[in-house]
């Protein structure tokens, strides 16, 4: 016989020992880890049952938790195989199976989000720094203060009550919580953990993740890909690269620049000669301006208000409010600054003796 053939004996023999209940409910988990886009294990070590139900509630309609033996999960994930298999290293100790449609860094964000404050009980790790607030405790003086004073905190009687007179730091991160100090954390309604599902791995999209993966500051994560889409639409800009995004950019910009060439070129176009008028208009006061001689403006245009020379503007797109936009109206607004800011006194009498011969 050989190997391979030895092996399908092997499994055969195991097959049929398995008893019906454990079949039936490997099948219900297989279909149930073959029914979502992101599978996950989950710790559930020290939730007490009635909070667990709460989380599931809570958790109805965007994921499901699924309880089984450990021996079970494992061999549906192998069952399922596509690598769902990679999870089984997860299924150790106290677990479940969660899923959902979501995807896996969402449903971190949802499981670290239903987390809640419990007490903590003696015998228990101590998942952070315990630290007993300064303040008054409200509690009559009695032996209580000896018990603060016991667990490392600077407890007095003041004024008729107990009082903490500093934030005071009673036990490390990863240190043992003995008996005193769990009841004197009850007594002040210190909850130092936190209860919650912690998530030790998910599978999606053929991609294994750990908690540490999914762990992000989606609002840094935003700005990062706005300021990287920001940049990315003003190099096409500036490259004349047309696309749904930068082509009504592209046509301001266009235009911008063709009516700076059609007012420079003076090009009698019925668009163009509000602006044309209105330059001549201030080319000549700015002649009249420069001249001894009262007279030297035209009768007709005395005490009239000066028409304000013409600003040729590119608007960048509406839709980009970032800096983007701003280097695009710059851009712009390149060929306008040629002729409105560098036109001094002679260039506007030799504009003005152009047009008017």
């Amino acid at each position: 016989m050989s190997e391979a053939e030895t092996a399908e004996a092997a499994e055969a023999r195991r097959t049929e020992t398995i008893p019906e209940w454990k079949r039936v409910e490997v099948a219900a988990l297989v279909d149930f880890l073959e029914s979502y886009d992101s599978v996950g294990v989950v710790d559930v070590t020290g939730i007490p049952s009635r909070q667990f139900q709460q989380m599931r509630r809570g958790l109805h309609g965007s994921a499901e938790v699924r309880m089984s033996r450990n021996t079970l999960m494992r061999r549906a994930l192998e069952e399922v195989d596509q690598g769902f298999e990679e999870l089984a290293e997860y299924v150790t100790g106290q677990v479940a199976f969660i899923a959902t449609d979501d995807n896996p860094f969402g449903l971190f964000r949802q499981l670290e989000a239903s987390k809640t404050p419990a007490p903590i009980n003696a015998g228990e790790v101590a998942p952070n720094d315990v630290i007993i607030p300064e303040g008054d405790t409200g509690i009559d003086p009695g032996p209580f203060v000896g018990e603060l004073q016991q667990v490392g905190a600077n407890a007095r009687i003041q004024d008729g009550s107990i009082k903490v007179l500093e934030d005071s730091h009673v036990l490390d991160a990863g240190g043992v919580v003995d008996e005193t100090l769990a009841n004197v954390l009850a007594e002040l309604g210190i909850e130092p953990k936190e209860v919650g599902l912690d998530l030790r791995g998910v599978y999606a999209d053929g991609v294994l993740f750990e908690p540490d993966e999914l762990e992000l500051d989606v609002d840094a994560y935003r700005a990062d890909v706005e300021s990287a889409a920001a940049g990315a639409r003003n190099l096409a800009v500036n490259a004349a690269i047309p696309t749904a995004r930068t082509t009504p950019t592209l046509l301001a910009v266009a235009a911008g620049n063709a009516n700076s060439v059609g007012l420079f070129a003076a090009v009698e176009d019925a668009e163009l000669m509000p602006d044309l008028v209105a330059r001549a208009d201030a080319q000549l006061r700015a002649l009249a301006a420069h001249v001894d001689d009262e007279d030297a403006l035209p009768e007709e245009l005395r005490g009239v208000e000066e028409t304000a020379e013409p600003e040729v503007e590119a608007d960048a797109d509406d839709d980009t409010d970032d800096e983007s936009s701003d280097e695009e109206t710059a851009e712009a607004d390149d060929g306008d600054d040629g002729d409105d800011d560098d036109d001094d006194d002679d260039a506007g009498a030799e504009g003005l003796g152009a047009m008017f011969g």
